[in-house]
Order: C-alpha cells, then structure tokens, then sequence
C-alpha cells in the first residue's frame, strides 16, 4: 500500500516538475551586468525585457549637427543562458523613431549595444522581440537550438570569431542582412518557417547549412561567399532569391550548388 501512495505522489509531482524553471525578474540580471559581473543562468524563466541599450557605460558614440546621435552600451563580462525562456523583449538595440504603438517619433537618436566577451544563448526561447541589430560580438557566440518567436533582427551586426546557430528554430524572418561572418560560421539543422534574409551578407570562410530547413524564402540575393556553402540534405520548400549571389566571385544558382553538395 506504501509503495503505491509513493508513486502516486511521484505521479502528481512531475507535472509540477516539468514546469520548474526558476523565474527571474531581467532587472536583475541588468543590475549584474551594469555591475560587470559574468551572467550565468540555466532553466529560468526572465520576465520583463532585457533591455541592454541604456548601460550605466553607455556613450555617445558621435553627435555631429544633423547626424543621428548614437549611444553605445558595452557589456563586458561573458553572459551565459542554458535552457531559459524570455517572456519579455531582448534587445540589443533600439530606435525610438521606429514608433511604439503606431507612434512615430523624431528623436534622431540610436541606442546599440556591444559584447566584449563569449554570449551563450543554448536552448533558449525568445517569445518577444529578438535585436541585435548593428551589435559587435567580440568574442564568441552561440544560438545553438534557440527558438525565435519573432523576428531575429541581426542586421548589420559583427561577428569577430566563431557564431553558431545550428538547430535554432526561426519562425518569423530571420534577418541577417548586411551580415559580415567570419570563419565557423553554422546554420546547419536550422529551420527558417519564413524568409531567411541572407540578402548582402558575406562568408568569408564558408558556411554551413547542412539539413537546414527553408519553409519560406531563402534570400540570398548579393551574398557572397568564399570556401564552401554547405546545403547537403537542405530542404528548400518555400521560394529562393539567389540572383548575383557569388561562391568563390562565381555566380551560382541554388540548383547548382545542389549539384555540388550531391
């Protein structure tokens, strides 16, 4: 009889169990990075936005007459987020002109954000607002099985060393636009469910997006890429823009590079 209440109660628990992420409000997690201490948290649920665009270390970048003024934040220590799940925005920039609530402003500012040290994203779910745009990762940085509610806004922004996005899940636009990688850069087991933005973009050393998963446009229109574009076992279902898209300063075409990874 003893034996079967224990299970019982076992049974009753792992509902409870399964929802165990320990919640974490992100002011917290600001006061330790204005502190420039390393942020480190695994199975947390972040509530509020982890707005990173207004530091304590935040500077005027340039503030010439008639020019946008340009504010940027620095985040200095390693940051490092395991199994979480953001409820709120994540941004690495901001631009209060874009409007909030259909709201246009005019206040010819830019708020950015760079990272001296490694960034961990592993497994995390962005349910919010997702910007890095024009952001500078120094070091290190890893999306590996990330899932992306909206879009993943990293246009314009530099990669110094390894970037990995393999397995994450994007399911509004994917917008790496203007994007500069560097070497080891991967996609590969990624699944873009609207338009991967690739559009401009350049791989210096090559890429790869091996049993990456395209539902909707893959947009590599003026991308250019050097070494090798890994696309074995890609599965390209929705549209594709590869006009004057460069390997090697050779055009190609998405049904050659099919081809070639055969």
């Amino acid at each position: 009889m003893m034996r079967k209440v224990q299970v019982l109660f076992v049974l009753l628990l792992l509902p409870l169990l399964s929802f165990g992420q320990t919640r974490v409000d992100a002011s917290e997690i600001l006061q330790k990075i204005n502190r420039g201490e390393a942020v480190s948290y695994k199975n947390a649920e972040i509530t509020g936005d982890l707005d990173m665009t207004k530091l304590d270390n935040m500077k005027l970048k340039n503030g010439k007459s008639g020019d946008t003024k340009e504010y940027i934040s620095t985040v200095t220590a390693p940051i490092t987020f395991v199994n979480c799940t953001f409820k709120g925005d994540v941004r690495a920039y901001f631009n209060p002109d874009n409007g909030v609530s259909g709201v246009m402003n005019n206040t010819g500012e830019v708020y950015n954000t760079n990272f001296e040290k490694d960034v961990l994203f592993e497994n995390c779910k962005f349910e919010q607002e997702t910007a890095f745009k024009y952001s500078e990762f120094k070091n290190d940085a890893s999306f590996v099985s990330s899932r992306f509610s909206e879009e993943a806004l990293f246009k314009y922004t530099k990669f110094a060393k390894n970037v990995n996005f393999s397995n994450a899940r994007f399911e509004d636009e994917a917008n790496f636009k203007y994007v500069n990688f560097p070497k080891g850069i991967s996609f590969a087991g990624a699944t873009f469910e609207e338009e991967a933005n690739f559009k401009y973009a350049k791989f210096q050393e090559g890429v790869n997006f091996q049993k990456a998963l395209f539902d909707g446009t893959a947009n590599f229109k003026y991308a250019k890429i050097s070494d090798t574009f890994n696309i074995k076992g890609a599965d390209f279902r929705g549209g594709d823009d590869f006009k004057y898209t460069k390997l090697n300063d050779r055009s190609i075409s998405l049904t050659s590079l099919q081809s070639m990874n055969k």
